[in-house]
């Protein structure tokens, strides 16, 4: 197998994941929704878990660009969670935790031990097609799951308009991706 085809795979299987994780809350037999409080929390965590990946990446890498790259996460992400915040308290609610947010933390520590045990000759390559396919499933989770999911309209909008500012993540994770690679 070639490289891109490696690599796409291991994109299908991120996606896979996402999506499993935010619709395999059990439901008996039933249509199960998550209520907002729930997606809420998955929004936090998903935000948590790429300042996680971007700590690490702080500690190993020594390319500009991923440190730079690295620095955006923790900012961009640190400011979400502090909206989702702002906005949870604002309703007078708690993110609550769900099987969905569970599953993410699990999958995210996996992810977070190979990166920890990744050489940092291979790092800065591992790191980004994380962030990359990272990015691409969570996009798709908030465009297809969480959004639809929502029924404030506040939280609706706080997820809607927290898109352009991943695509524009994945657009400069993309970018940083081809000059490693390059």
């Amino acid at each position: 197998m070639d490289v891109l085809t490696i690599k796409t795979l291991k994109m299908k299987r991120i996606f896979s994941l996402m999506i499993v994780a935010l619709i395999s809350v059990p439901s008996f037999g039933q249509e199960t929704r998550l209520l907002d409080t729930e997606v809420a929390s998955v929004a936090v965590v998903a935000n948590q878990i790429d300042i996680d990946y971007a700590q690490i990446a702080l500690e190993k890498s020594e390319n500009k660009e991923i440190l730079d790259f690295a620095n955006m996460m923790v900012k961009d992400h640190n400011a979400v969670i502090a909206q989702a915040v702002a906005l949870v308290k604002k309703l007078d609610v708690d993110p609550k935790d769900n099987v969905v947010s569970q599953s993410l933390l699990e999958d995210a520590e996996k992810t977070k031990r190979k990166l920890k045990r990744t050489s940092k000759k291979k790092f800065d390559a591992v790191y980004i097609d994380n962030e990359v396919a990272y990015h691409k499933a969570v996009i798709g989770a908030v465009k297809n799951l969480l959004i639809p999911e929502t029924e404030n309209g506040e939280l609706k909008e706080l997820l809607s308009a927290v898109v352009p500012a991943l695509e524009a993540h994945l657009g400069h994770a993309e970018m940083v991706q081809k000059n490693i690679k390059g």
